[in-house]
């Protein structure tokens, strides 16, 4: 049983049900969309090269693998300038998803006591998390630097300070923020080993959960309900994934997985199911069963795979997971049984060992997978993902962000421009 510690700053927060952000219908205002499982609400164009259906790129003014994100006519991402760790400042900017023309840019200093540029942080830098928006203001994490948030607009509204630890890896922060309520939720595991609950309107901490074991989970939490209608916050981590109550960060329930070493994707949700991923040296695969409360490691496990995802976050559809690994495999697997219905290697694939860190998301019935080096992959999403596009790379830097879709448009990122796709 996990041992976590609940500090609690206000009393205000009840035992109740809160609903998740009340997103457009056509936006995709976090990681992997509104409900961060992926799937685009709108249709968007799949077929594009340096000259066909680029309706604008915009330079951005630094580096960066966090995904962009859009909440109506504006598009957020997050990037670093600079590539020591005490002097690479933070970047939020906003801009236009119609033209492509910048709206504001808010700058926030490099923190101290930052990690070097070294070992893994040179392969995804000091902004990774993605921004989360609520329709009236946006919030973005940038680790030991802290939460910001600022109105869409661009006002300044706070900043929290969230820690300065550093995992024994010194990998950097990976994670993103989500929005449940008036409640900002951050993933706080290398700076803090914690998970936080800060007031939305002006980042003061409502609640904080600590475990040790979080240090080395990079994931993003997922918002779903419960069961009792109760809204939960789910995440995976080494060892354990668990369902907190979003308003006061108590532990509804949890699951002993024995996944070792780090985690890195989010969540999967089924309409039965959670399925976790990740770990290392040996990744796995677990279906749990949804609802339930306290310990369900022994009631709700359904099955377990070795089979997995480092880095990415699968995407599921009509009753099959799909993923790119970061080693190049494009894996399909059975969610009711855990069988690999497909495993190919993709060749040709550049970017060294690991030419892939995005997970794929879904447009219509074609699964979209950036690649870091070697362009975008356009697969049938069906069992047997078949490769049936590659769209070339359109700048020579690293492509490591998921797609945001929203207005009929795809929204690209690199380390150098932001792209805006359509017809």
């Amino acid at each position: 049983m996990p041992f976590t510690s609940i500090k609690w700053l206000s009393s205000l927060f009840a035992l109740v049900a809160i609903p998740a952000v009340n997103a457009p219908a056509d936006s995709w205002n976090r990681f992997r969309g509104p409900d961060g499982q992926g799937k685009a609400a709108t249709n968007a164009v799949t077929s594009w090269d340096s000259e066909t259906n680029i309706a604008w790129k915009f330079d951005l003014p630094g580096l960066g693998s966090s995904s962009p994100i859009v909440s109506g006519d504006r598009v957020f991402v997050t990037c670093y300038a600079g590539v020591v760790g005490d002097s690479a400042k933070r970047i939020l900017i906003c801009v236009d998803a119609k033209s492509g023309e910048q709206q504001w840019t808010h700058v926030l200093p490099a923190p101290s006591g930052e990690d070097n540029y070294r070992g893994y942080i040179t392969e995804h830098g000091y902004a990774s998390g993605s921004a989360v928006c609520d329709g009236e203001n946006v919030y973005a994490f940038f680790g030991k630097a802290g939460v910001v948030a600022l109105t869409v607009e661009g006002k300044m509204l706070w900043t929290k300070q969230i820690g300065k630890l550093s995992s024994n890896r010194r990998w950097g922060s990976g994670s993103s923020l989500v929005v449940a309520g008036d409640i900002v939720i951050v993933n706080a595991s290398e700076e803090a080993r914690a998970i936080l609950g800060l007031r939305k309107y002006d980042g003061s901490e409502v609640w904080k959960a600590e475990y040790n074991f979080l240090e080395l989970c990079y994931a993003t939490p997922v918002i779903v309900e419960g069961e009792g209608g109760v809204t939960e916050a789910v995440i995976a981590m080494p060892g354990e994934a668990w369902g907190l109550n979003p308003a006061t960060g108590k532990l509804r329930w949890y699951f002993e997985t024995g996944t070792g070493g780090n985690v890195s994707p989010s969540v999967v949700v089924g309409e039965n199911a959670f399925y976790t991923f990740g770990g290392y040296p040996q990744q796995q695969t677990i279906a749990i069963k949804r609802g339930g409360r306290k310990d369900i490691t022994e009631s709700h496990a359904i099955w377990e795979a070795n089979e997995s995802s480092y880095v990415a976050t699968p995407l599921l559809h009509q009753g099959h997971l799909y993923w790119v690994t970061d080693r190049g495999f494009a894996i399909s697997m059975n969610a009711k049984t855990g069988e690999t219905v497909t495993k190919t290697r993709l060749r040709d694939l550049k970017s060294g060992g690991r030419p892939v860190y995005a997970s794929p998301i879904l447009i219509g019935d074609k699964l979209v997978v950036v690649t870091r080096k070697s362009g975008t992959l356009i697969f049938n999403a069906e069992p047997e993902m078949e490769l049936v596009q590659q769209n070339p790379a359109l700048d020579d830097s690293q492509f490591n962000a998921t797609p945001a879709v929203a207005n009929g448009s795809l929204y690209l990122r690199s380390d150098k421009k932001l792209y805006c796709i359509r017809k």
